[in-house]
């Protein structure tokens, strides 16, 4: 068994933040449960993350054996899992502090360091009624409408029942907010802003993908260029996602039972970096109203994931309209016995389809990832100027839904 981690001072590597954090938290405030708060807003690649993981190891080592209890919470704790918590573990690794027999993955999620006990929640599978907290971090507490996020009433039931500090981090995606309202005018809390720029140990692939979104020329004829991607991640400015291309939707709680003509099936293919879409589209033509509804959403790596996904949500004979540039997973789902049929595409089809849609008025059955892409899916916007042509991303489930109406409601 290895020992347990050495009271030894650590040289951290961190950025802005970290400094700002190792400068401002007062432990003579802390001894007398006088709070205090942390707002981190920045662009992507800011080092907010890496530098809250580094203050809270210094915060371990100096409460050593003090049994301090710690809380990092997100909107979903799958999301905390892939972020946060493997960073956490990264860093450990780095400084060689990782122990397996201090790491409980059992829930509740935890790691024991230094003699205290840091948990990982998510609020999807927690009460925010819980236990009390000396330190609570809400990570990526903002997030567009409906797309995630840390709801407010969630973080006053928290807080109030944490003694020490609480610190929230997100990227700046909407201009009214909680936050800004509720939070950063508190006398007890700081505000940190931070860019890419503040960050000296940001990998060079990342950043160079974040000054993709940059209106310069290059990027705007090659179609990366982005103003609010570019405010918001690169700039960490506040922003809203203008010019949203469904913005009118009804959200519902189960499919229509009658009403509807037919029914229509699509499918966007994914592989192991983004996800395969199923969709389930019926129209009232009548009345010129749309239903949409999430089937499958998840990656698919080979066609020996995707051909189950079809069958464990289709029915037997269903015809799905699949994303024509995946030819060779259509074959394979044709193989199979499944009717998939690559969708026709043509010059301008994307916007078509898009107007072809939006004839209808559209209903669509709730669910967390549709409000996600309903919310950010939007029109690319270059120096202030909206072009006619859709951003490509947060589109997985509007594309399955646009290739059945132009193979059906044509």
């Amino acid at each position: 068994m290895q020992p347990e981690q050495s009271s030894q001072v650590l040289t951290l590597k961190g950025s802005t933040n970290l400094e700002f954090l190792i400068d401002h938290f007062d432990y003579s405030k802390s001894d007398q449960q006088i709070k205090q708060g942390f707002v981190l807003e920045g662009g992507s690649g800011s080092g907010k993350t890496y530098d809250i993981i580094n203050w809270l190891i210094t915060y371990c080592q100096h409460y050593h054996n003090k049994g301090k209890d710690i809380l990092i919470v997100r909107d979903t704790l799958v999301d905390l899992k892939k972020t946060v918590y493997k960073d956490f573990k990264k860093i450990l690794e780095a400084y060689g502090l990782f122990r397996f027999e201090n790491d409980y993955l059992s829930t509740p999620i935890h790691y024991n360091l230094y003699g205290n006990t840091i948990y990982f929640g998510g609020l999807d599978v927690m009460s925010a009624h819980g236990e009390r907290h000396d330190i609570i971090w809400c990570n990526e507490a903002m997030a567009a409408k409906d797309s995630g996020g840390i709801p407010r009433d969630a973080f006053k039931q928290l807080n109030q029942r944490c003694s020490e500090a609480f610190l929230l981090d997100y990227n700046p995606s909407a201009t009214d907010h909680w936050i800004y309202d509720d939070i950063i005018p508190r006398e007890d809390t700081y505000f940190i802003h931070s860019t890419q720029i503040d960050n000296p140990f940001l990998p060079r692939g990342q950043r160079e993908e974040i000054l993709r979104y940059e209106p310069t020329l290059y990027n705007i004829n090659h179609g990366t260029a982005d103003d609010y991607l570019w405010n918001c991640y690169g700039l960490g400015l506040r922003s809203t996602p203008e010019g949203l291309i469904f913005q009118h939707v009804t959200w519902i709680d189960t499919w229509p039972t009658e009403g509807l003509e037919r029914e229509y099936y699509g499918s966007d293919i994914g592989q192991t970096n983004s996800p395969s879409t199923i969709v389930k589209i019926g129209c009232d033509k009548k009345k010129m109203h749309l239903y949409i509804q999430m089937l499958a959403h998840a990656p698919t790596p080979s066609p020996n994931d995707y051909i189950p996904m079809i069958r464990a949500c289709t029915p037997k004979d269903a015809i799905i309209w699949a994303d024509s540039s995946e030819p060779g997973f259509i074959a394979d789902a044709r193989k199979s016995g499944l009717k998939v049929y690559g969708v026709h595409k043509f010059t301008g089809s994307i916007r078509y389809g898009i107007a072809l849609m939006k004839k209808f008025k559209i209903h669509i059955v709730d669910c967390p990832e549709f409000r996600k892409e309903q919310s950010n899916y939007k029109y690319r916007q270059v120096n202030g100027i909206r072009l006619d042509e859709p951003i490509d991303g947060y589109n997985h489930l509007w594309d399955a839904a646009r290739y059945a109406a132009l193979s059906n409601l044509r």
